[in-house]
């Protein structure tokens, strides 16, 4: 067999055809080899016409760590080999948290050999009872035929899923921000995909998502909304249409899609970047209409997104509106949007389920790749396919992240502060490390004095649904009892008490200017979010400038204007007034002991310049 990486070396274990063992050793002359490579060439180029594909030769070599495993072939293993096989399975299902995707007829080297259709029957059969040991179920993503062989046998590779049977409701948890221009049909799609049903063109499948009556009458989204859609282990859509409530949803799936819906309207922008920098949501889906093309706040949050460094795919809706001239020039424009210099995107237009299942595949592996659907929440076209793309679509951390952030100090982000009758005060928002059960005591703040106070944590809840343990990563809601609401805000932290956290009203960050009307100078005063806090801070200075111009980097240090906030040691951070905008990361915390004491060495050299 010709390894068709084009380095020419025999894969192991194989002879090249016509040539016996005892031969391997001599050269091939390379008059022969051009002849035999132009007569292999054409006859693959046959075949390709035919089958209108053209699959690639190899893989890149399999990867010790993540969840892609490559299996030559699993026909008939020993008792022994079937042991080592599901443990095996197990390693790769606790890499991906819950998924595995198995290459069948791939040799560990990435060599695309195939099997002939007895012994893929055999291997799937085979791989059917290692899910079955480890408590998983398998999904067949794709067959597909290589014929890289001198002789006329068929021969396939096979892509697999495998997915763990949901337990103790610890299932694979995606979150996806939802971005667009107002009217571009993100909360109807959002409807369609949740609730199973199709719109029918006056906006029926969003009524159930808004939460205000100013929504339900202009039908734009003013506010951040969840929603959920779920996965079983076998693949298929768990959503409204079959379950009553959310914690059915959550009981059936062993994957789970929360989308954040985003407002798209330009008034309600703060409220936009504090649902991306705050619930760290994995995935951001930019909705475009197909007969508006690239209008208002598109540009603005595909900005946003790639600054936030938030992998982004893109959904043109409304096809059903607009004939297919008007679709081909709307992703025509938004493939230039992605290949500007700025952008440095490759588009990767979805067009039947195989792309889906590549999309959704080298998203994760590639930042460049941005995979881009067409679909119509009326007529339902190519909705499946961002279903399949949803379904497989990996998570970015693997099980190693996950466990160091987990042996980690409890840290759970306040976002969101309710009163609920019977149950008291509700906190929502993001573990960021550690574990959380019912019970534990914490530290919540900083008060606007910079104290914490104590607290207990009563129940939890995850997707409207109870759960005991929080795990990092995780997002939730976590009932206080009693305690006073007056004393929270948004942009707080509860903490274990070990951890002795460090506040500022004073911060260095390492920014670059993205825009600014005039210059950015000492006294500017910004509105900064960094993760869940969203405050107006003052610039005190700019080291080693006077001002700064749209596209320059410096490192400036920030004043909070009303009260001490915590934060983290590189968190990303984005501040923007009116059209002035930009982003960076903390690189030095203040605390409020040295606050005074820079404040008044900086007057000091102000008054001796």
């Amino acid at each position: 067999m010709v390894d068709l990486s084009g380095n020419g070396a025999v894969s192991p274990g194989h002879t090249r055809h016509g040539q016996g063992s005892g031969n391997t050793g001599k050269k091939t002359s390379k008059k022969s080899r051009t002849k035999r490579g132009k007569r292999g060439r054409k006859r693959r180029n046959k075949k390709n016409i035919r089958n209108n594909k053209t699959p690639p030769p190899y893989f890149p070599p399999e990867a010790e760590e993540g969840n892609i495993e490559y299996k030559l072939k699993l026909v008939n293993p020993t008792q022994y080999r079937f042991e080592h096989l599901a443990t095996q399975l197990k390693w790769r299902l606790q890499e991906g948290r819950g998924e595995a995707v198995y290459q069948i007829g791939v040799e560990d080297n990435g060599l695309l050999v195939g099997l002939s259709e007895a012994d893929m029957r055999a291997s799937l059969k085979t791989l059917k009872r290692m899910a079955e040991k480890v408590g998983a179920d398998i999904t067949l993503l794709r067959e597909r035929e290589v014929d890289y062989d001198l002789d006329r046998n068929t021969r396939k590779i096979a892509e697999v899923l495998v997915r763990k049977v949901p337990d103790d409701q610890q299932f694979l948890d995606l979150r996806v921000a939802v971005l667009g221009n107002v009217d571009s049909g993100k909360s109807t799609l959002l409807g369609v995909l949740t609730q199973g049903e199709l719109d029918n063109g006056r906006g029926r499948a969003r009524l159930n998502l808004f939460r205000h009556l100013h929504e339900i009458q202009t039908g734009r989204t003013s506010s951040i909304s969840f929603e959920i859609l779920g996965f079983n282990s076998k693949g298929e859509v768990v959503n409204y249409s079959e379950s009553r409530t959310a914690e059915q949803i959550c009981e059936s799936s062993s994957k789970m899609i929360t989308f954040i819906d985003l407002a798209g309207h330009h008034k309600y922008l703060k409220t936009t970047i504090f649902g991306l920098t705050s619930y760290c949501p994995d995935f951001a889906m930019l909705v475009v209409s197909a007969n508006t093309g690239i209008a208002g706040t598109t540009r603005e949050h595909l900005g946003l997104a790639m600054a936030l460094k938030v992998p982004i795919f893109i959904v043109v809706s409304k096809v059903d509106l607009c004939s297919r001239g008007t679709v081909e020039r709307t992703v025509r424009q938004l493939e230039r949007l992605l290949k500007q210099p700025g952008c440095n995107k490759i588009p990767l237009m979805v067009s039947g389920a195989d792309d889906a299942v590549t999309a959704a595949q080298q998203f994760t592996q590639s930042e460049c790749i941005t995979p881009i659907f067409t679909l119509s929440s009326v007529s339902g076209e190519s909705l499946e396919l961002l279903k399949v793309f949803l379904n497989i679509l990996p998570p970015l951390s693997n099980s190693k992240e996950q466990e160091e952030l987990m042996q980690q100090l409890t840290e759970f982000q306040v976002d969101e502060i309710y009163s609920v009758p019977d149950v008291g005060t509700v906190v929502g928002g993001t573990l960021y490390s550690g574990v959380c059960r019912e019970g534990e005591r914490l530290v919540v703040g900083p008060t606007d004095e910079g104290r914490f106070l104590r607290l207990k944590v009563g129940s939890i809840q995850r997707n409207r649904s109870a759960c005991r343990v929080l795990r990092a990563g995780q997002a939730a809601t976590l009932a206080l009892g009693s305690f006073d609401r007056s004393l929270l805000r948004k942009g707080m932290v509860m903490v274990s008490p070990k951890m002795n956290p460090t506040i500022c009203c004073q911060f260095e960050a390492a920014i670059v200017l993205l825009f600014h009307a005039k210059t950015f100078r000492r006294g500017s005063q910004v509105t900064v979010h960094v993760g869940n806090v969203r405050q107006t801070a003052t610039v005190e200075c700019l080291h080693g400038k006077d001002e700064l111009r749209t596209g320059e980097r410096a490192v400036v240090r920030f004043c909070f204007i009303k009260h001490p906030e915590y934060l983290r040691l590189g968190a990303k951070l984005l501040f923007r007034e009116g059209v002035t905008k930009g982003i960076g990361h903390v690189t030095r915390l203040l605390p409020p002991s040295q606050n005074h004491d820079q404040n008044q060495n900086h007057d000091q050299n102000q008054q001796e310049h």
